[in-house]
């Protein structure tokens, strides 16, 4: 699996190609903000019952990563957006309730029989 990341001030983009499944973690993220849109477009995905999950972590002080939020298994091409926020209301697999803590992670994990999966990752972080 490989991946490009480029960080800009308030945003992120990810290029995600896998070959096979597994798991791929971000670099920490520095995020300065309260509030994170991060929207999943997945170009391409074929095998045998493929799927993409992307998972958030926050960090703590003692460095361990927690989870914060978890996308559905997403099996087909399309758009996912994951949101993360004090006050909204709280979705399954699509929206937190909750302050961004100020280090994150993001996670892909491709599963299946052979799936191949193209997609990008983009993050708006907001005070």
């Amino acid at each position: 699996m490989k991946h490009e990341v480029l960080n800009l001030s308030d945003s992120l983009i990810t290029t995600l190609t896998a070959q096979g499944a597994g798991t791929v973690n971000s670099s920490d993220i520095q995020c300065g903000g309260e509030a994170l849109h991060l929207g999943i477009n997945v170009t391409a995905i074929t095998g045998t019952s493929p799927t993409l999950t992307v998972n958030i972590f926050g960090k703590d002080a003692s460095g361990i990563y927690y989870l914060l939020l978890a996308s559905a298994a997403l099996a087909a091409t399309g758009f996912s957006l994951l949101e993360i926020a004090p006050g909204i209301t709280a979705v399954a697999n699509a929206a937190a309730n909750r302050k961004v803590p100020s280090t994150i992670r993001v996670q892909c994990v491709v599963a299946g029989t052979t799936p191949s999966v193209t997609a990008t990752i983009g993050a708006s972080i907001r005070a």
